[in-house]
């Protein structure tokens, strides 16, 4: 699973969420359990260290632990590292910059339906003046 190829606008986490809302959303997605992830990483990443992670007791877990779950959850390592503060992406935006689709989403392997969905939910929202 190594050698993660993503299209540019999925590498773009929301900064509302935290490290820990993400991996479990996610961890989720993949239809996996505390436990699978820590068979699938071969005792790498703990069921209980994950959950705490999850759960943002942990809110720094080391490089090593978040490589071992980009490789699991085919996510961008550096993503992770600059959720978890070790990095600045060096392609981060200016604030107030567009993200171009609904990049908050993309890691969710969402199918053309649900992104048009999505992005007609966007839409609405935005027609009834909910503030961004």
């Amino acid at each position: 699973m190594s050698g993660v190829t993503e299209r540019p606008a999925e590498t773009g986490i929301s900064d509302d969420v935290t490290l820990g809302e993400y991996l479990a959303s996610i961890r989720n997605d993949r239809k996996l359990s505390l436990r699978a992830v820590e068979e699938k990483t071969k005792k790498q990443v703990s069921n209980a260290y994950l959950s705490q992670i999850e759960t943002g007791k942990i809110q720094q877990p080391s490089p090593n632990i978040l490589h071992a779950l980009s490789e699991l959850y085919e996510i961008s390592f550096e993503s992770l590292m600059d959720k978890a503060g070790y990095i600045t992406a060096a392609s981060a935006r200016q604030h107030g910059a567009r993200h171009g689709r609904a990049a908050t989403f993309a890691e969710h392997n969402l199918t053309p339906a649900e992104e048009r969905e999505l992005m007609q939910y966007l839409e609405f929202m935005r027609r009834r003046g909910v503030s961004r």
